[in-house]
């Protein structure tokens, strides 16, 4: 219980600034929340701070030992074959059932059939999985795989565009960070250090990273092609409507579906790791039971959390993205830079991602420094579709610059730095991106550009979200590097001026 409350504690710091941010939003001029928007949103909020302190004890105790148990057993039979089989089919299970997943279908359905797209995304997480595996199995450089897809995907995209669906790029790219959800990142990500384990050096373990930047790459290519043979009349309907009247009933429709969502998704990796250990692991009954334990607080923590968000946060942001739309550019901007500064603390797969990276790099890489990396990336990221909406252009021009860009960074940073910065963008574009940054940008959109006008420029937010911190995670590699030389070179200035006095004395 002492875990439970540190946890909460830790989730109330977190979502703290975001919630205080919603509230002096509403004392401004010309803004209005009734009575019962801001008992709803309040009621949201608290959920909010409860599920991500359910969810990261989860996490800690069941989603990430279960990973890595798994990955280590299956790495122990010393059969390629068996893990990279297995792990595709662990990639489709958990991708066919994540709930964020059934929205982007139904999204798209008017051109494009929702469970051809479900099963066709969950191959492409599957299948680089396996990519990913096999990467860390013979420790190739993930910067030179990250190039050669990402190639793939400009050519697609310039397809895309000749044939006159190029609305649909920005929800192809958004599909990358909606795929990997809170249920599949903690499992992925600790799969791979399982795996790394078994191989075991130092150099290994590093490489356990780029699992789940690889995994968002197969969404968007999925996207991509099935968007080339498309229809061109995509129409998107905007649904965020009023709060309702009926506070309590809101809640627990939502809660009553998010529950059967959310115990599909963890169902299936829940019978996927018995059959592990059936066959595989025999985990001692204490750790079974510890595991079932925080599979349980998995379970409670996302259910509590999605329907907070889903209620409370998403009518409330697209009503803040209408009404902010009125106010100078400038300041509409600097809006959004606060916006997406608080919002990443408050996404529940980011402390998880904080606490794996700092305890596989020995403290080298710290929470502190990731935190102030993802914050950083991910306010400038929302800050610039702010831009990007009130001038009326292309996601493309932020998009192939911002990847070269990333790219290029990755020819020079250490391997490690590469690795996280693009599993961080996989993390950072979490369910409060798409619960409520996505319903904000939607607002500012259809107040300024206009309903026809949200594929185009309402979405590719959480395309953006998750290329920012691909660049300045890797620019903290290269504070590393220079800080590592000063130092260098100030010791080596020591150990010289150490050996004149020597010699001086000497003579």
């Amino acid at each position: 219980m002492k875990e439970l409350w540190e946890k909460i504690r830790e989730a109330l710091i977190s979502a703290l600034p975001i919630t205080l941010l919603v509230y002096l939003v509403a004392l401004l001029p010309g803004f209005y929340l009734n009575r019962t928007e801001l008992i709803t949103f309040t009621v949201g909020a608290i959920l909010l701070v409860l599920g991500i302190g359910f969810f990261n004890l989860g996490a800690d105790i069941a989603m990430t030992p279960m990973g890595t148990q798994v990955g280590a057993g299956l790495s122990r039979q010393k059969s390629i074959g068996l893990l990279l089989a297995v792990s595709f089919v662990l990639g489709l299970l958990i991708t066919v059932a994540e709930p964020d997943l059934q929205v982007l279908a139904n999204q798209v359905s008017s051109v494009m059939n929702g469970k051809l797209l479900i099963y066709t995304v969950g191959f492409g997480v599957g299948a680089f999985l396996v990519i990913a595996i096999l990467r860390i199995i013979f420790k190739r450089r993930l910067s030179k795989i990250l190039m050669l897809f990402y190639m793939l995907l400009f050519a697609l995209a310039l397809i895309l565009s000749i044939n006159d669906n190029i609305d649909l790029l920005p929800m192809a790219f958004d599909s990358g960070g909606v795929t990997t959800g809170p249920i599949t990142v903690p499992f992925i990500m600790a799969l791979g250090v399982g795996i790394s384990n078994v191989l075991g050096n130092r150099r290994s373990q590093e490489n356990s990273f780029g699992l789940v930047a690889l995994c968002s790459i197969g969404p968007i290519l999925a996207v991509l092609v099935l968007g080339i043979f498309a229809r061109n009349d995509l129409k998107y309907t905007v649904n965020y409507g009023a709060t309702e009247q009926d506070i309590l009933g809101a809640y627990l429709e939502n809660a009553i579906h998010t529950a059967k969502e959310v115990g599909a998704a963890l169902g299936l990796i829940v019978v996927f790791f018995l059959i592990c250990q059936i066959f595989l692991l025999k985990l001692k009954a204490r750790q079974l039971l510890r595991i079932g334990v925080g599979v349980v607080f998995t379970y409670i923590g996302l259910v509590i959390f999605l329907t907070g968000v889903n209620v409370g946060y998403m009518p409330i942001g697209y009503k803040m993205g209408m009404q902010l739309s009125s106010v100078h550019p400038a300041l509409l901007v600097g809006i959004g830079l606060l916006i997406g500064i608080m919002v990443v603390m408050a996404e529940p797969a980011v402390h998880v991602l904080n606490a794996q990276v700092e305890d596989v790099t020995g403290g080298y890489i710290s929470k502190k420094s990731m935190i102030f990396g993802l914050c950083t990336g991910v306010g400038v990221a929302i800050a610039l579709s702010m831009i990007r909406i009130i001038f009326d252009f292309s996601l493309v021009y932020y998009i192939i610059p911002g990847y070269f860009i990333s790219l290029a960074l990755s020819l020079f940073v250490p391997p490690v730095y590469t690795a996280i910065a693009f599993d961080s963008g996989g993390v950072a574009s979490g369910p409060m991106t798409s619960g409520f940054i996505l319903p904000f940008t939607i607002g500012v959109c259809v107040s300024l550009q206009g309903e026809n006008a949200v594929l185009r420029d309402g979405f590719g937010v959480v395309a953006m979200v998750a290329m920012a911190p691909l660049i300045t995670i890797q620019l903290l590699g290269f504070k590393a590097i220079v800080t590592n030389n000063i130092k260098e070179k100030r010791a080596m200035k020591r150990i010289l001026k150490a050996d004149d006095e020597h010699i001086i004395n000497f003579m």
